[in-house]
């Protein structure tokens, strides 16, 4: 029996939102779908739920490794909610560290994660999963097409690379806030784990057919290219 590419997919928290049960439906067929021909390694976002919790024990004066754990809680629930939409083709567990993710890996199963450390983003987390399973491909689905040259929200003439390297993206990205419940499409610990593993990445909408067109190989978004 041929053993199947791995995909690691980070999803957008947004997923897990006000309507998370139609669109986590949405995303759970899509990944059956895929889950034929690769095997999809899922790492949920922790969204706008992780984000009230984080502010509102921030306003307790939580200090930021509380906060970074409780948002790994969150994305642990979310994987929770995506594991029951998916049924028996899941891992029926939420790994908390890399040799766990491993483990449920080598099930051949579908695998739904969180966050594993404080103090690192759930992007960053997905790069190092990517690297820890061999994965040929990493999807960020995000909020946004892609990487733009400046925040597309604010900016109504940002350019969209459709390719940019690892160096553009550090330039880029790699400033952004570190607070826990801010991080945003990429990270500096994730990109310097890209690059050091020559990790195919693909950062597009969170959509579940532009999600199954990558996995295909029709990119909609953009992509990191790494030598």
């Amino acid at each position: 029996m041929a053993i199947k590419k791995r995909v690691v997919i980070k999803l957008s928290g947004r997923l897990f939102g006000d309507q998370a049960g139609k669109e986590i439906g949405q995303y759970a067929k899509m990944l059956l779908e895929i889950g034929g021909r690769v095997q999809p390694i899922i790492v949920a976002g922790g969204g706008k739920i992780a984000r009230h919790y984080i502010n509102t024990a921030r306003e307790f004066g939580a200090d930021e490794a509380t906060l970074d754990l409780i948002g790994i809680d969150v994305s642990r629930l979310n994987a929770k909610l995506l594991i029951s939409a998916l049924g028996d083709a899941a891992f029926q567990s939420v790994p908390r560290d890399l040799e766990e993710v491993s483990f449920a890996a080598a099930s051949g199963k579908i695998v739904a994660t969180g966050g594993l450390h404080p103090g690192q983003s759930t992007n960053a987390t997905a790069a190092l999963i990517a690297e820890k399973v061999r994965a040929s491909v990493f999807i960020n689905a995000t909020d946004v097409d892609g990487i733009y040259n400046s925040d597309p929200n604010k900016n109504k003439n940002a350019k969209l690379f459709r390719e940019i390297s690892v160096k553009e993206c550090i330039e880029i990205l790699g400033t952004e806030n570190s607070a826990a419940g801010e991080y945003d499409l990429m990270d500096l610990v994730a990109l310097k784990v890209i690059e050091r593993s020559k990790l195919p990445t693909v950062v597009l909408r969170s959509d579940a057919s532009t999600i199954r067109d990558a996995v295909d190989g029709k990119i909609q978004g953009t992509r990191i290219v790494v030598h």
